[in-house]
């Protein structure tokens, strides 16, 4: 009996882990900042973001008040004799040495935050090769098991009755009604599924007989070209599971709007039991198991947390 509560306990406790965990992001209406950071990178740019603003801010101000002198003081009504002073020693070296002092101040850190980006902590756990298409995204893992397929959006409507309709057929032959968990213009057939607290390495290029892309995922602080003929590389760690959505970010021709790219990051065990089946040759099989498997937990959460 004792064993059995134990237990129990056990569970409840990595159940209330994951709840503080889940989480999703995603564009907003209105939204004026970044989305929830996923990643350990992503905060350390809304630091450094946040830090600019300490100088934006001051330096706009200061600007503007200059303006409004010029403005106001030295128009022609107001001063009709206009000043023939040619220079003044002091505010021009002010003028220097102030934007020297600003940039190195800004620069000293940026120089640390890419230094940051462009070497990992770790050697990779997973390598994924991320390829661009017209217009959407292929994925292939780097590893023992042969796991390949391409992202495609669902639920694409053009606003009419009829359209709304089959994107709703769709939306439900996939699983995914609940648009605030799938959202509209960024759900798709298949996401890119990666276990939590793992480093992920993304190589990214676009179809020889394509154009260039750029894979952008906001809440994990990343963005890269995606250039035919040519590999980049970029890597993350997500840090909560959860569904994270980003787009293509380069120009890309007439769909380029409809090209999201969706990461679903999940437990090492949920992953582990996704790779197996995925590599099966039962990808569908493999999505709808895992669906079921987070929506489970979901549920657990929902009860522990009543």
């Amino acid at each position: 009996m004792i064993k059995t509560i134990t237990g129990l306990a056990a569970s409840v406790a990595v159940i209330l882990g994951a709840a503080g965990s889940a989480s999703a992001a995603a564009l907003t209406d209105w939204q004026i900042w970044h989305q929830p950071a996923g990643s350990e990178m992503m905060r350390k740019i809304e630091a450094f973001d946040e830090y600019t603003l300490w100088f934006m801010i001051p330096i706009t101000v200061f600007v503007m008040i200059l303006l409004a002198i010029v403005m106001i003081r030295f128009n022609a009504k107001s001063n009709p004799t206009p000043s023939k002073t040619s220079h003044n020693s002091l505010i021009e070296v002010l003028w220097t040495l102030g934007p020297v002092v600003i940039l190195v101040a800004l620069s000293l850190p940026s120089f640390k935050l890419l230094t940051a980006q462009y070497s990992p902590p770790t050697a990779p756990d997973i390598t994924i090769k991320a390829t661009g298409y017209q217009w959407y995204w292929g994925y292939e893992y780097q590893t023992g098991d042969e796991v390949s397929y391409e992202s495609v959006l669902i639920g694409r409507d053009n606003g009419s009755e009829e359209s709304k309709a089959e994107a709703l057929e769709e939306r439900e032959e996939y699983g995914k009604t609940d648009i605030a968990k799938y959202p509209r213009l960024l759900a798709v057939d298949n996401e890119l599924v990666v276990p939590v607290n793992k480093h992920i390495r993304v190589l990214v290029t676009a179809a020889v007989d394509g154009v260039i892309h750029n894979f952008a995922l906001p809440a994990f602080g990343i963005k890269t070209d995606a250039v035919p003929g040519r590999l980049n590389e970029t890597w993350f760690i997500a840090e909560k599971e959860g569904l994270y959505y980003g787009q293509c970010s380069e120009l890309c021709g007439k769909d380029h709007a409809f090209m999201p790219i969706a990461v679903r990051v999940v437990s090492e065990e949920q992953y582990a039991a996704w790779q197996k089946a995925a590599a099966d040759d039962d990808l569908e099989g493999a999505n709808k198991a895992l669906m079921a498997s987070v929506e489970s937990q979901n549920k657990l959460i929902q009860l522990a947390n009543k």
